[in-house]
């Protein structure tokens, strides 16, 4: 049985977002005043962008693997700070894992 690589793996999961509802919300204006902007390297996905020269944060929740590492780096997501919130996907709707 061939061993498959994390991206192989990875590449195998479904996803049915929920395109009208996002289950992750943050203010990237607010996101542009971060001193470290963790969720930036911690995403497993790499939702979260910094373009330093451009001055732009951008985030997508399409794609998340729902892990929950930015609520454990973001200390405004973690206490659910104005403009940020994170929950679960509705029901029915996010990642469908294929291979563990």
């Amino acid at each position: 049985m061939k061993i498959l690589s994390m991206d192989d793996r990875l590449a195998k999961n479904r996803f049915d977002s929920d395109d009208h509802n996002p289950h992750i919300i943050i203010d990237k204006e607010a996101c542009k005043t971060c001193d470290h902007k963790a969720c930036t390297f911690c995403c497993p996905a790499e939702r979260y962008k910094w373009d330093a020269q451009k001055d732009k944060f951008s985030f997508d929740h399409v794609g998340c693997l729902e892990c929950g590492n930015c609520r454990y780096v973001c200390e405004r997501l973690y206490r659910s700070m104005t403009g940020y919130s994170w929950n679960y996907p509705s029901q029915g709707k996010g990642i469908i894992f294929r291979e563990g």
